[in-house]
């Protein structure tokens, strides 16, 4: 080869990929400070998982163990991985929609297939652990006991002496007396047993493994008696026997609770047990709660449906006001009828309240010339103000949408209609609202769904009132399904969270069928494609 052969005249040779230094090979390309942010995020991140495993591990919870090292792995790949780039944008969305939406979703679902209440809340052990410490008396002539209060991990227990032996023992509410051996324990002072006096009064320590031989307690944090359960737990007969009475409770799997069988006496609490579709059917099938229920409902849909349509249409009328040429000051005006909007809906809701009041209420006593219309405590005169109050805090948004909409629509296309000898009302319904129609139906279907769970609204003016005093449940007649369900769930007597879940499931469903239904007529899909 001569030298004077240029360098484009040489043989092409392999072309060599630059490479990666090595930090960034395991850090996703990250160099730098935003290296050292990555593995402190990811450090904090696994810190917190193997604390959730250590608890999860501990409570059995295999299926949360699961999901939770699932997505750690998902996290940790995401970020380190450098060529899973679309992946670290898409993985914390992915994570906040597993656990805000679809985790709760199925949460949900599942709990409406038991009988879960505040009375059956937890185990079949945990309810007989409660039932049998609840039924407890102090074993006559009993020993007395000196002790020490003290805390060892968090955990309260008693150092006393052993009236039989003389040896010092140590026990907490879970672990029965013990020798202390060579183990050292500081003991609470007095103020401090006065300022958790409840918690050392409530504590009991078991003799022995068997609950059946008692435990320890103290009235006083300085002395100790024996105490004995009148109610003990029958494993062969699956029963809890009172040793006084020798009355029998046997368990029932169908309710979970213990229950006599000639007297139809049962226990509480309970436990939670699978009781299939029985929450579902009792809206049906229940006279207490079909004829409330379906009152609920058919108030729930006109209310969404009135608080779509009334601020529609005066936020429409407004804005082809506004957008009328000849109108002056338009926006002053549009600055003014937007306030609503820019005040949190929860606020404006209390101050109707107040402005609705009977009996000091500024429409009544400064509109109305002191008459005493009581707005919120009459069935129509309540629902007919939510409406109200839903009319002033939706039509803004409306307006804001409308004129959006109507000033998108083409000058040469209303030109084209007035040229073809369209009037007003025919260029508004053949021209102007088929075209706002495509803007603006998809918003009025997320306005039915949000306003059929408007929560807010019904409970800061109302609280679902007035109350009918009548029925058999607690509802009003301004409740809807979801402050129905809240009072199921949160109020009352007994607390159904079960039968409130089934509630939240059919809510669920049924804003989703129409939504679907009214997204599928509409086109609303086609028109994006």
């Amino acid at each position: 080869m001569s030298e004077t052969q240029t360098v484009s005249d040489r043989a092409p040779g392999p072309v060599e990929k630059p490479r990666r230094p090595k930090g960034q090979m395991w850090f996703g390309g990250s160099t730098g400070v935003a290296l050292v942010a990555k593995i402190i995020g990811l450090g904090i991140v696994d810190a917190l998982a193997v604390y959730g495993v250590l608890v999860l591990w501990r409570e059995e919870a295999w299926a949360y163990l699961a999901a939770l090292l699932v997505l750690t792995a998902l996290i940790n790949w995401a970020y380190l991985s450098p060529r899973a780039i679309a992946a670290k944008y898409l993985v914390p969305g992915l994570i906040f929609l597993l656990i805000y939406q679809v985790f709760i979703i199925a949460y949900t679902l599942a709990l409406s297939f038991t009988n879960y209440s505040d009375v059956n809340s937890g185990s079949k052990q945990g309810a007989i652990d409660v039932i049998t410490a609840r039924e407890e008396r102090r074993v006559p002539d009993s020993p007395t006991y000196p002790l020490e209060v003290v805390r060892d991990a968090g955990q309260l227990g008693f150092v006393t002496t052993d009236p039989d032996t003389g040896e010092q023992v140590v026990g907490f509410e879970e672990q029965p007396l013990e020798p202390v051996g060579d183990r050292e324990f500081t003991p609470l002072t007095f103020a401090q047993i006065i300022e958790i006096q409840g918690e050392v009064f409530a504590l009991r320590v078991p003799l022995t493994d068997d609950p059946a031989d008692g435990s320890l307690g103290t009235q006083d944090g300085s002395t100790g008696f024996e105490l004995r359960p009148t109610v003990v737990y029958d494993e062969d007969a699956d029963a809890l026997v009172n040793s006084e009475t020798g009355q029998t409770f046997v368990a029932d799997p169908d309710i979970g609770r213990f229950v006599d069988p000639e007297t139809g006496q049962s226990l509480t609490p309970g436990w939670r047990v699978f009781v299939g579709f029985e929450n579902y059917s009792r809206v049906l099938t229940d006279e207490r709660i079909r004829g409330p229920f379906i009152e609920i409902f058919i108030w729930n849909i006109v209310f969404a449906t009135l608080s779509v349509l009334l601020p529609f249409a005066l936020g429409l009328a407004a804005a082809m006001v506004l957008q009328h040429k000849g109108m002056r000051g338009v926006r002053a005006y549009r600055s003014v009828l937007i306030l609503p909007y820019a005040i949190p809906a929860f606020l404006t809701t209390l101050v109707w309240q107040g402005l609705l009041n009977r009996d000091f209420g500024f429409i009544n006593q400064v509109l109305l010339n002191g008459a005493s219309i009581n707005w919120l405590g009459d069935p129509w005169l309540a629902r007919f103000s939510v409406v109200f109050i839903q009319l002033w805090l939706g039509f803004p948004y409306f307006l804001i949408v409308s004129t959006g909409a109507l000033t998108s629509i083409p000058d040469d296309v209303l030109e084209a209609a007035k040229m073809d000898g369209a009037n007003a009302s025919q260029t508004f319904w053949r021209v102007k609202w088929p075209l706002l129609l495509v803007a603006v139906a998809p918003l009025m279907i997320a306005s039915f769904a949000f306003n059929f769970n408007n929560y807010n609204t019904i409970r800061f003016s109302t609280n679902g009132g007035p109350t009918n005093t009548e029925a058999a449940i607690s509802y009003g007649a301004t409740d809807i399904l979801i402050t129905f369900v809240d009072k199921l769930a949160f109020a009352g007597a007994v607390r159904q969270f079960g039968f409130a879940s089934a509630i939240a499931i059919v809510i669920f469903i049924f804003v989703a069928g129409i939504s679907y239904i009214q997204f599928k007529r509409t086109q609303t899909f086609e028109e994006i494609d």
